[in-house]
């Protein structure tokens, strides 16, 4: 039996007819930047996120450049993140010319850990206090990271928050949902996400005129009035075309989601009934909506050789991510060495993403359990 990683083959035949409808319809208009179709789209999405402002970016990564832009953040000021995360998160805090300061993550949600910002921000001297900007937590996987305590520490040391929401869009923390809490939501259209587009998207949310009108100059070269520049901004215009494609994908984001779930809760079942709970943990289900980007477990030993294992069995899996951030040549300048992270390496060393996606058949999730089963 082969079961993918991911089929977004399958979700495209659902759909397959408004799709081709709402591009004819752009491709009879000419109108492939900006205009009435993204508009339509960041209205859906404020809504949908429960803010006041949604901006239609280029990707998810220059979501998060453009949300540090509108801060103002820039060279000689710091942003704590996650080392756990795709390399975006960090890469844009380098990219504006400011510095990563990494904590380590909680071990059962793999998001950034409260405790661990707070340590860090309390061992800091006034300088790198100072120089301290930005919390920039990352909703991992589809659930939330534990935001009461990071809003308490942002408010106690002024400081903005930027939600990495790339992987979470519709997930809760609490009754609210990923995008809402922060000073700005940045996510994510990869074609992989939730919810893709058929190419690069992104959106930033926010609930402040002042970043909403700041993010809106910034997306086209900082031009206001058109060829008046008071800010650098960059091209960050999210095409017609792909807005118009996750509008159409937007109307079924709930049902797919319920799927996600439901076949997290049949993996649950069948890993229980196979009696694999000394080889295999489950990802924690701690807030209140987990939309399930991915289903992450982690082993107990031998995690290469069950990856081998799956893949010849026909079973696509993935790792996220195999290197922390911390680790990466390209941050060596910043000083972490093997073990400041010890929970993100042991994270990196032992986990994988089986699949997930709503189209998953009953059968094919029992397939996958029992390879696993048959290799321990």
């Amino acid at each position: 039996m082969k079961v993918p990683l991911l089929d977004l083959k399958s979700q495209y035949e659902t759909i397959k007819d408004e799709i081709l409808s709402v591009t004819s319809e752009i491709f009879e208009s000419q109108y492939f930047i900006l205009g009435p179709h993204v508009k339509k789209l960041e209205q859906e999405i404020a809504t949908y996120c429960s803010v006041k402002h949604a901006i239609g970016v280029s990707s998810g990564t220059d979501a998060l450049i453009i949300s540090l832009m509108a801060a103002g953040i820039g060279p000689g000021d710091s942003v704590i993140t996650s080392p756990y995360t795709f390399f975006a998160t960090a890469g844009s805090i380098a990219r504006v010319g400011a510095k990563p300061v990494f904590v380590d993550i909680d071990p059962d949600t793999y998001n950034i850990s409260p405790e661990k910002i707070s340590e860090a921000v309390c061992s800091m001297n006034a300088s790198e206090r100072s120089a301290l900007k930005a919390i920039m937590p990352v909703h991992l996987y589809g659930q939330c990271a534990d935001m009461d305590p990071v809003l308490e520490l942002a408010k106690k040391f002024n400081l903005l928050i930027i939600e990495d929401a790339a992987q979470a869009i519709g997930s809760e923390y609490k009754g609210r949902r990923a995008g809402s809490m922060g000073h700005f939501g940045c996510f994510s259209f990869f074609p992989s996400k939730n919810l893709g587009a058929f190419g690069d998207g992104g959106i930033v949310t926010a609930n402040a005129d002042t970043f909403y009108e700041k993010l809106d100059i910034l997306r086209v070269h900082g031009s206001y009035p058109k060829y008046y520049h008071k800010y650098i901004g960059g091209n960050f215009r999210l095409d017609a075309l792909q807005a118009a494609i996750v509008s159409v994908k937007l109307k079924y984001l709930d049902e797919w989601t319920r799927a996600r779930q439901k076949n997290a809760e049949r993996y649950r079942k069948l890993f229980e009934e196979a009696g694999l709970s000394e080889n295999i943990r489950l990802p924690a289900e701690r807030e209140s909506r987990h939309i399930y980007n991915q289903f992450i477990i982690q082993v107990s030993e031998k995690r290469d050789e069950l990856r081998n294992h799956l893949t010849d069995a026909g079973i696509g899996t993935e790792v996220y991510y195999p290197v922390p951030l911390h680790l990466q040549e390209c941050f060596s300048y910043l000083g972490y060495i093997n073990g400041d992270m010890p929970v993100s390496e042991n994270a990196a060393l032992n986990t994988i993403a089986l699949p997930i996606y709503p189209e998953l058949t009953e059968d094919m999730q029992g397939y996958v359990v029992e390879q696993i089963k048959e290799f321990y």
